[in-house]
């Protein structure tokens, strides 16, 4: 994984003792809120309902044992003995108190970790595949260029106040596991005719107020061009994006009013100015960079184990957590491994001080010592060997983390919601909790198969429903609790919107809208389709006529 360099220390630590000044000045009644707000932004606090918010971050989700390690240790000394795991690979604690902020990102620092850009108008934490380096399916390590765009990205003089957030989204595989169209850019590494790498890039996505699914404004970019062109990109946006209205200020807005014909046009013109200037990408820099994320010292195994088949035959527990938290390696002999944050229920993402300990313990002797961050608020140990995937269940049982539930309808993602976020405007958290207890059988989750349910607590989408095949929005009518459902939504390279299934459902009813729509599709399913499958053959009438008695 990559580290820290004279510059990337020296920017940290200066920016560290930049905000223990803002804060002071703060704390001594020198700054008022106001004034205060844009600073703390920057340094990735929020004022959410009861307390301050630090969001920390994860460069396309990678961290060492020892930074998972500081994390930990962070949330015993400042916070509540815990951490959420966000849809953005990052990590937030809810409740640091104002005054030891400064403490926290110098212990941050001192594992080179921070919290720049991870609020405010400017480009965010860049994501990634969470299987990069491991994944059977991929060209190349995505996580290279997700750096290469972090470096230049981060402190950006020109993009620093955007009309709005921005968020990449970097592929390199078969199967979309960074959702690229579902952000503002994503870039996806492919081959041409003759071999050569370079990116497909679309534009244009995102969820919130107004979801749209990217759109592709050139098939094929040479890789060394990466750079001058995503910077094209950018200051077109930075120029035409809205600044008046913030529901409208989004790249997506701007990409959907003008065409992305009319803003691949706009992007090629001003492209001719940066092409062969300075950000010009050399495969020097590239190899550079690569060197960061060389595969491990893999052992020389067969593919099949021996010692895992005797331990699948042995427990059926084992068999169980194998069949959903288990997915093929590149590298004969080894899996990848997910680590499920959504026990029964519990509450999606979270993770105790003890468990970050003990995976940072089961990461550094059993997967190199890299731990993997989902936008699903998993984890993902990338680098086990099979005969030891039995030693790492066995160890995770009594971290209460071997819920074997891996893409299975309780594995739900969630924002924090109403009982943290200021901007919510209902609960997610019961929410998903109900439903998790509901359908906690493990063999009819099984039979109902690969199901994506997403819970937002407002429009901003942090839960991500829109792309969940069952989405749940909570919304507030009249001081009341809410629960609008989406169905047919979708993450993959295929990505699409869910529509609005009717009227919103109220909090004691809407576990019993999705059992009704689990069960409409059970009854309807062709030959083991999974739930998407039969929702884009059947549509959404045998649905509606369930949930709302309507013909």
């Amino acid at each position: 994984m990559y580290r820290y360099d004279e510059f990337d220390r020296t920017l940290v630590e200066e920016r560290v003792l930049q905000f223990r000044g803002q804060v002071a000045r703060r704390l001594s009644g020198e700054l008022n809120e106001d004034e205060f707000r844009p600073l703390r932004l920057m340094n990735g606090l929020y004022a959410q309902l009861h307390a301050y918010m630090l969001r920390v971050a994860i460069p396309y989700g990678t961290l060492s044992s020892r930074q998972m390690r500081a994390l930990a240790a962070i949330s015993r000394k400042y916070d509540k003995g815990y951490g959420h795991f966000t849809t953005r690979q990052n990590i937030q604690f809810n409740w640091p108190d104002l005054e030891d902020v400064p403490e926290i990102l110098h212990d941050l620092a001192e594992v080179e970790m921070h919290a720049i850009q991870t609020s405010g108008n400017c480009i965010r934490n860049i994501t990634a595949d969470p299987y990069a380096g491991a994944a059977i399916d991929e060209i190349a390590d995505s996580r290279v260029y997700a750096e290469i765009l972090r470096q230049w990205s981060t402190l950006h003089p020109e993009f620093s106040f955007l009309p709005r957030k921005f968020k990449f989204a970097v592929s390199a595989s078969e199967t979309d596991r960074a959702i690229v169209r579902f952000h503002d850019v994503g870039v996806i590494l492919k081959r041409n005719a003759a071999g050569e790498e370079g990116f497909e890039v679309l534009v244009g996505g995102g969820q919130g107020r107004t979801p749209m699914v990217a759109v592709t404004i050139r098939d094929f970019l040479p890789k060394e061009h990466l750079l001058s062109y995503v910077e094209a990109v950018l200051r077109v946006y930075n120029e035409l994006g809205r600044r008046d209205n913030m529901n409208k200020a989004r790249i997506k807005i701007l990409v959907h009013q003008i065409g992305a014909e009319k803003f691949a046009a706009l992007t090629e013109d001003e492209w001719q100015y940066t092409r062969e200037s300075e950000l010009h990408l050399p495969d020097s820099e590239i190899k550079r960079i690569r060197g960061y994320f060389a595969p491990p010292a893999y052992q020389d195994l067969p593919d099949a184990s021996d010692a895992l088949e005797n331990a699948l035959e042995a427990s059926g527990a084992f068999a169980r957590w194998h069949r959903s938290n288990v997915a093929e390696h590149r590298q004969s002999g080894y899996a990848i491994a997910s680590i499920s944050l959504k026990p029964i229920g519990g509450i999606p993402g979270d993770a105790s001080a003890a468990q970050m300990d003990g995976i940072a313990a089961i990461a550094q002797e059993l997967s190199f010592d890299e731990i993997r961050v989902t936008h699903e608020q998993n984890i993902v140990l990338a680098h086990v060997r099979k005969d030891d995937l039995f030693d790492l269940w066995s160890r995770l049982g009594p971290l209460e983390l071997a819920t074997p539930n891996l893409s299975l309808i309780t594995d739900v993602i969630c924002c924090p919601g109403m009982d943290y976020c200021g901007l919510a405007t209902a609960r997610s958290v019961p929410i998903s909790q109900q439903i998790s207890e509901r359908f906690s059988d493990l063999d009819r989750q099984h039979n109902i198969g690969a199901l994506d349910l997403n819970i937002s607590g407002c429009i901003n989408a942090c839960g991500h429903h829109h792309a969940g095949h069952i989405g749940i929005l909570g919304v507030n009518k009249r001081g009341e609790e809410f629960y609008q459902v989406t169905l047919g939504g979708h993450q993959g390279y295929d990505a699409s919107i869910g529509k609005i299934i009717g009227p919103a459902f109220s909090s004691g009813d809407i576990v019993d809208a999705v059992e009704d729509i689990v069960m409409i599709y059970l009854d309807q399913r062709q030959d083991g389709e999974q739930f998407l499958d039969t929702y884009r053959r059947v549509g959404s009438l045998p649905f509606k006529e369930k949930l709302y008695d309507v013909a």
